[in-house]
């Protein structure tokens, strides 16, 4: 086996594990969400409670990197390089723990409308409704191709046609837009374009560090980056990611949602 190969296996094993941890992170939150609400915890001081205990998960690898020393009799030179990135490494993390404690509002609710939607039982047969009966407030439409022409205006966020993993990404467009509440779609598509403007340097990274031509998409995963359609997910996962994800889970891969969610990173995350 090469040592090219070897490191590829050893990166995809290590994808493989951190993928796992973020599943069962994201199904451990919801269930602290859910005992939340039982204790009759309301959604702001809920979000605040797991931000903060993410904000010391995070601290405490800030402590574990900077009590980390280099290997006994090392050269000189390695330590002052390996003393030089611990440095840098602590301070991001910081950074992360900081924003990590106020960030994250949403999320409660999000998981409240999950579980309200999970516990609906089947509607009924529509029965007849009598004249006299006022009509029903009408939703207002949201044209899938409307959205991705709105997503196809940031070249920043998206690769170039040729690159893309799927010429035609609409059964993801069509999930993520699932997820779009219907209070919320008469200004989505102009809520979307703030969403992505707001972004840009963390979209930028993202298609950079993980797109297409990338060594992580070298090994088959992270396909949903550089697709306009990913545009509308990561805003869903940033607005509603319980509600988006139960609906993934019920139609698609999770490994697709899954990579994302690791390459997008926490809500707080700096550069995000």
């Amino acid at each position: 086996m090469s040592t090219e190969q070897h490191d590829g296996d050893a990166y995809g094993q290590e994808l493989a594990r951190i993928s796992h941890h973020q599943h069962e992170a994201t199904a451990a939150r919801f269930t602290v969400f859910q005992a939340l609400a039982a204790a009759e915890i309301g959604h702001e001081q809920a979000d605040d409670i797991v931000a903060q205990l993410e904000a010391g998960a995070v601290a405490g690898a800030h402590t574990w990197i900077s009590e980390s020393s280099p290997p006994h009799k090392s050269e000189q030179r390695f330590e002052d390089g390996w003393f030089a990135g611990v440095r840098d490494i602590a301070s991001y993390l910081l950074r992360i723990a900081d924003t990590t404690a106020t960030a994250g509002r949403g999320r409660a609710a999000s998981s409240a409308m999950l579980v309200a939607h999970l516990s609906q039982p089947a509607s009924p047969a529509p029965e007849a409704t009598t004249t006299d009966e006022p009509a029903p407030a009408s939703v207002p439409t949201l044209e899938a191709k409307d959205v991705l022409a709105a997503a196809e205006r940031f070249p920043w966020a998206a690769a170039a046609p040729g690159k893309r993993h799927w010429p035609d990404g609409s059964d993801f467009l069509d999930l993520a837009l699932s997820a779009v509440r219907p209070e919320e779609r008469a200004g989505y598509i102009e809520h979307l374009e703030a969403f992505v403007e707001e972004h840009r340097d963390r979209l930028e990274e993202l298609l950079r560090a993980y797109g297409p031509g990338s060594r992580p998409a070298s090994h088959g995963r992270y396909t949903l980056v550089g697709q306009p359609e990913t545009l509308v997910i990561l805003e869903r996962m940033e607005t509603a990611p319980f509600l988006l994800r139960g609906r993934w889970e019920e139609e698609l891969e999770t490994v697709f949602l899954d990579d994302l969610e690791f390459a997008w990173g926490p809500r707080h995350r700096l550069s995000r």
